[in-house]
């Protein structure tokens, strides 16, 4: 395994993390036997976040007497200081420790970022739980270019997380500037939400970017923590047969596809937006169409319901179309 410092922090992290979102699907045993997984392979970041419903509460039984094998880091959506201090309180019970490595502000907009570091605002109750000993080390999350951008310039952040992988490189000038700076860079959704079907392709293109301190893929399954591994660890130079296999992603998912990170939701009528554009992709990319179209036959409110309010778009941190998109998906499978 090969270890980075992280930044300003200090941290001695591996190249590959762990992306807490998917445990959501499984349960406290499994994900235990993940950790120890990890831990035998030599990862230690393990990232997570208040928003992941039971992922820190998973992850707290997870770790129990092996916390100290891991850096720790996870995030909260609150905006002002109260919110703030309540959430790191809730996620130290959670994870059942002491103190937590990392702490990041949640994807903040342009917006929230001016309440987050105004008087009264989270940076307050950040730097106080610092102070404490209750975090260790502040950072910031983001999908906004915009808001990466800025927070390159604040002296109080000490890492940023931002999605970067072979369909979204929109963020790789300010990832290296990221590098410059000695500001951690923390790379999330390395598949593009699981839209990139080969993880070995898409962690090989990820980490021959030298600037990427870490990146986090999401994983629920022993199996996918080797295969995982074995990507991120080989560091030969992309052959000329992966290339082409970047550039077929590329023109086959351009932008214009959901990410999955249900930021959408939830959806006036209970559409399960994510899970729409999901089998649609086994219909359209993937050449699954009977298996998209059994998976979508199972849900419970169909595309078509759909009464155009427009309020998912309106949370889309990429400003999908979304309301032009669920009447495609509506038409291409009938119902």
């Amino acid at each position: 395994m090969e270890y980075r410092i992280l930044g300003k922090t200090g941290l001695k992290i591996s190249r590959m993390g762990f992306g807490g979102i998917p445990i959501q699907k499984i349960d406290a045993a499994g994900t235990r036997q993940l950790m120890l997984k990890l831990k035998e392979a030599g990862v230690n970041y393990i990232d997570t976040a208040r928003g992941y419903t039971v992922s820190e509460s998973y992850l707290g039984e997870a770790l129990e007497g092996i916390r100290d094998s891991f850096v720790l880091a996870t995030k909260s959506m609150a905006r002002d200081a109260e919110g703030f201090a309540k959430d790191v309180d809730v996620s130290l019970a959670n994870l059942r420790t002491d103190y937590i490595d990392l702490y990041q502000f949640h994807n903040p907009s342009m917006a929230q970022l001016d309440q987050i570091i105004a008087p009264g605002g989270a940076l307050e109750a950040a730097q106080a739980a610092k102070a404490a000993g209750k975090i260790g080390h502040i950072g910031i999350t983001a999908h906004s270019l915009a808001v990466f951008e800025r927070a390159l310039e604040m002296d109080w952040v000490e890492t940023i997380m931002f999605p970067y992988n072979i369909v979204e490189t929109q963020g790789a000038h300010l990832i290296a500037k990221c590098k410059e700076k000695n500001i951690g860079f923390i790379d999330m959704k390395p598949l593009a939400g699981g839209a990139i079907e080969n993880g070995t392709l898409a962690l090989r293109f990820v980490c021959a970017n030298d600037a990427v301190t870490v990146t986090i893929p999401g994983m629920a399954e022993l199996s996918e923590v080797d295969e995982n591994i074995a990507a991120c660890a080989n560091t030969a130079p992309l052959t000329g047969e992966e290339q082409a296999a970047i550039a077929q992603v590329v023109k086959e998912l351009g932008t214009n596809f959901c990410r999955r990170c249900n930021y959408c939701a939830p959806c006036t009528v209970g559409i399960n937006i994510p899970s729409v554009f999901l089998f649609e992709g086994y219909l359209s990319r993937y050449g699954l169409g009977d298996w998209g179209k059994g998976r979508y036959a199972g849900l419970s409110v169909k595309a078509s319901a759909c009464i155009e309010c427009g309020v998912c778009e309106t949370r889309c941190p990429y400003g999908l179309p979304i309301r032009k998109m669920m009447k495609a998906a509506a038409e291409k499978f009938g119902e």
